[in-house]
């Protein structure tokens, strides 16, 4: 008999140690259930854009509004900059994580010792062009000589038009340029200049058109300008490894927006004024139309050779002391 209370006396308390200590395990399992149920760690990415927002920025924008950041991971601050020249400094200084800029400007700024590299497309064409009035007359750029010609913004855009005017037997000496200060259509429909150059196609051929004025564009990449992506995202080269996931991430993004945009232009364009009512105007829906076969359909994809043959054209015309490797310019996120 004392031996059998024994027994079930040791049982018992085993019994009740076993209790104890599954009580005191069951906080732990919650936590590991709640953590399991949790949301992943968001990865914070600063993204200043170069300009104020409008149709060539549509695949962040639309990225942002159908969650597709979010899915990723990330938590996306779009910003918008004071001076469109600032975001390549910003991201080199180490101050946003992505800007979007320009890849003639890239060249450039490397050069010059930017710590920048391009990591994405965002526009995968040459958006600038030569424009004259459609009732000028004037059908071939080598009927340009002796004529005005509108520009905003020296350095490239000199470059490029000394490289059309040079295709069609010209020079910068032939044609007296004016600086009309960001006032490209205004001085080509009152007629103040023969021509403007540093237009975007998307953009002034619209606004024109609003004004009762029919232009001609001249394309720069048909007039002895080697082709180029017009919009880029850069990167700070010397902690891209540290940032190269969340980068990956953001271009999947831009991606798989890019895609519903071509898809569903309308529904896209609907998403795309949603973000600002202010967008919402007759010349950004004619922009927004001229826009879409500009996109990058793979942002990350990288066309080396488009790269190599811009920084040889700079050095070329002197506008780059040396030419960098394409591996110091712009790198392909996806690579193996």
């Amino acid at each position: 008999m004392t031996k059998t209370l024994s027994t079930m006396w040791r049982r018992t308390l085993a019994a009740g140690l076993a209790l104890l200590a599954l009580a005191a395990a069951l906080p732990t399992l919650a936590q590991e259930a709640d953590d399991d149920l949790a949301p992943p760690q968001m990865i914070p990415l600063s993204v200043m854009l170069d300009w104020y927002v409008n149709p060539v920025h549509a695949p962040i924008i639309i990225a942002q509004q159908r969650g597709l950041f979010e899915k990723r991971g990330l938590d996306v601050d779009i910003q918008a900059p004071a001076d469109p020249s600032v975001p390549p400094k910003l991201v080199a200084a180490g101050r946003i994580d992505l800007a979007v800029s320009y890849q003639p400007q890239l060249h450039l700024q490397v050069d010059q010792g930017l710590p920048i590299v391009r990591v994405g497309t965002l526009i995968a064409t040459p958006l600038n062009a030569l424009l004259v009035r459609a009732d000028s007359g004037i059908e071939e750029i080598s009927q340009l000589k002796g004529k005005k010609i509108g520009y905003s913004v020296g350095g490239v855009e000199e470059v490029l038009l000394a490289a059309m005017l040079e295709h069609n037997g010209l020079s910068l000496d032939d044609v007296d340029m004016v600086n009309v200060n960001f006032s490209l259509t205004p001085a080509l429909i009152s007629e103040k200049v023969d021509a403007v150059t540093g237009a975007f196609r998307n953009f002034e051929p619209a606004q024109m058109k609003q004004e009762g004025v029919e232009s001609k564009t001249f394309y720069i990449e048909e007039q002895g300008v080697p082709d180029y992506d017009e919009l880029i995202f850069v990167a700070n080269r010397e902690t891209l490894d540290q940032h190269r996931d969340a980068d990956r991430r953001f271009m999947d993004a831009i991606g798989e927006a890019t895609s519903w945009i071509i898809n569903h232009p309308d529904q896209a364009w609907q998403s795309f004024i949603g973000y600002d009512p202010a967008l919402d105007t007759p010349l950004n829906a004619a922009a927004w139309d001229a826009t879409l076969p500009r996109f990058a359909l793979r942002p990350a994809a990288l066309d080396a050779k488009r790269y190599r043959d811009f920084e040889a054209f700079l050095l070329e015309r002197g506008q780059i002391k040396a030419q960098s490797p394409v591996s110091r310019l712009a790198v392909d996120l996806n690579a193996p």
